[in-house]
């Protein structure tokens, strides 16, 4: 294994945060509404789907930071063995998966989100069918999350529950929301984070 150029990745950081900021928005905006028109085909309840989608979100997150540790272990055991400078070892980890970052096994992910899925007691689906027909969804879901793992600082999502008093910094109100209610019924979308703060607004939906 090679390192690239010393420091690529802090280099690239600022381009790589807009590029991935913006893709994030363009996934809100495109394949989830792609992947609700697909749901809507199977599910009647519009509050069922959009809480399919808003898992799905989540646990991409997560399966990708977890995939994402175990790559950087790995590449970290390989790389210490004829590490020598003039970079730290951790710059030449994080330069090495910046440019290599097409060795994430990201249908690993997407397989590990659907076994969550299936068995989250919050969403159900017809038993003709399965999680699986919004894989693309999920597939660029952890695309974004394993790529937002190696910014400086790394980027996140909101957990948000059920019930939660609603947060203007946090969440847009979904059209269908009463808009004088206080409670967030269910999240269609999370907010993204940067350093606990929040970057990108999420939506929920608020009902008394």
């Amino acid at each position: 294994l090679r390192s690239c150029s010393p420091g690529r990745a802090r280099l690239t950081n600022a381009s790589r945060h807009a590029y991935l900021v913006a893709r994030f928005g363009d996934i809100y905006a495109q394949e989830r509404l792609d992947a609700e028109t697909l749901l809507r085909t199977y599910v009647s309840d519009m509050e069922m789907v959009q809480r399919i989608i808003y898992i799905a979100a989540v646990e991409s997150f997560h399966a990708a930071k977890m995939a994402y540790r175990h790559f950087k272990m790995r590449v970290r055991k390989t790389l210490s063995l004829g590490h020598s400078g003039p970079e730290s070892l951790e710059d030449t980890v994080l330069d090495y998966i910046v440019r290599h970052e097409d060795l994430y096994d990201v249908q690993a992910s997407v397989n590990e989100v659907i076994r969550s899925m299936n068995m989250n007691p919050k969403i159900s689906f017809p038993p003709e069918t399965d999680f699986i027909v919004i894989s693309s969804l999920i597939r660029e879901l952890c695309r974004v999350a394993f790529s937002m793992q190696t910014l400086i600082p790394p980027l996140d999502i909101a957990f948000g529950i059920d019930g939660e008093l609603f947060n203007e910094t946090k969440y847009r109100r979904s059209f269908d929301s009463d808009f004088t209610a206080p409670l967030v019924a269910h999240h269609v979308w999370p907010a993204l984070l940067e350093n606990d703060t929040v970057i990108v607004k999420g939506e929920a939906v608020t009902k008394r």
